[in-house]
């Protein structure tokens, strides 16, 4: 290696150790930056997800507001909101284990997050199923 491309990787070093989070990029070596940029779609993926949940929620109770109906959709609604927020910080913290699992070469940790998602998508078919069931019988 020339002392021009020496100086060129110093740089690239230099410049890795000024970026925040400092607790993500100060520690480990560089990764291939595809892992890196795959790491970074895949928590994009979940801030998308929440955000559609914090928007589903919104317009559930604008929906609800308009049509008169029972206040049920309004604790759904909530619920959704509540949830989007939560995955939109699974994201950031998910992020930061799996980046810093790369720059340390190390394995990286089990998703914990899809299960969680899956489980309440259940839930929350199984709870609305069940209300517009009821509701329908009691009609």
């Amino acid at each position: 290696m020339g002392r021009d491309e020496q100086d060129v990787q110093a740089g690239v070093e230099e410049a890795a150790d000024t970026r925040r989070p400092r607790s993500v990029y100060g520690v480990g070596t560089e990764p291939d930056a595809r892992f890196s940029l795959a790491n970074e779609r895949t928590a994009l993926a979940w801030v998308r997800t929440g955000l559609g949940l914090v928007a589903g929620g919104v317009a559930l109770t604008s929906f609800a507001t308009f049509a008169d109906m029972p206040g049920v959709l309004d604790v759904v609604a909530g619920v959704a909101c509540l949830a989007g927020a939560g995955f939109a910080g699974y994201a950031l913290v998910s992020w930061r284990r799996n980046e810093r699992a790369l720059r340390l070469r190390r394995r990286l940790p089990a998703p914990s997050g899809l299960p969680v998602l899956v489980v309440g998508v259940v839930i929350l078919a199984l709870l609305l199923a069940g209300y517009a069931v009821g509701s329908a019988a009691g009609s």
